[in-house]
């Protein structure tokens, strides 16, 4: 592997790592809780019908809210490095074939 392609996948992983509690943030995930209006509390709002009134612990809403509360685990960051690194590997990938 060349320089180019260390570059890209430590700058996707970097990327994925430190992009992936503002966008939980911006999405309405936030340490207070669920923002009201926003994608999250539709995501809420979804789960808690389709659960009869709650949702359920373990779900996706759940999870995510307890990424936005308390942050993201170590196994979060990996998998947020390591998608990271696959978009920055496959940008790498496209800009080779133009």
């Amino acid at each position: 592997m060349g320089l180019l392609t260390f570059v890209a996948l430590g700058g996707g992983a970097m990327a994925g790592v430190v992009g992936a509690p503002i966008v939980l943030g911006a999405i309405g995930f936030t340490s207070a809780g669920i923002a009201a209006g926003s994608i999250a509390s539709s995501m809420m709002a979804s789960a808690a019908t389709a659960g009869g009134g709650g949702v359920a612990a373990g779900s996706l809403v759940a999870v995510l809210q307890g990424f936005g509360a308390a942050g993201l685990t170590a196994a979060a960051n990996v998998a947020a490095a390591t998608v990271g690194a696959g978009v920055g590997g496959v940008g790498l990938g496209l800009a080779a074939l133009i």
